[in-house]
């Protein structure tokens, strides 16, 4: 992973933090219970690792064009 993927990723994660900071916060004052905003809250956090990492990952394919057999130039 190249220095330039991780500060994506970085920075993606403090984006989602903050989402769901905003989010624990507005459904604790909402009234619900502090265990299912636990919940919620890791379950959004394993949300946002697996995407952040599908986001940010190196993309080995490059600029490379495939020609079969039976197609024409």
């Amino acid at each position: 992973m190249s220095s330039r993927n991780k500060m994506r990723f970085v920075v993606y994660m403090i984006g989602f933090l903050i989402l769901i900071g905003g989010l624990a916060w507005a459904a604790i004052t909402a009234g619900a219970p502090t265990l299912y905003v636990e919940i919620g809250a890791v379950i959004l956090l394993g949300l946002g690792i697996v995407t952040g990492v599908a986001r940010t990952r190196y993309n080995a394919r490059g600029d490379v064009t495939v020609v079969r057999d039976n197609d024409a130039l």
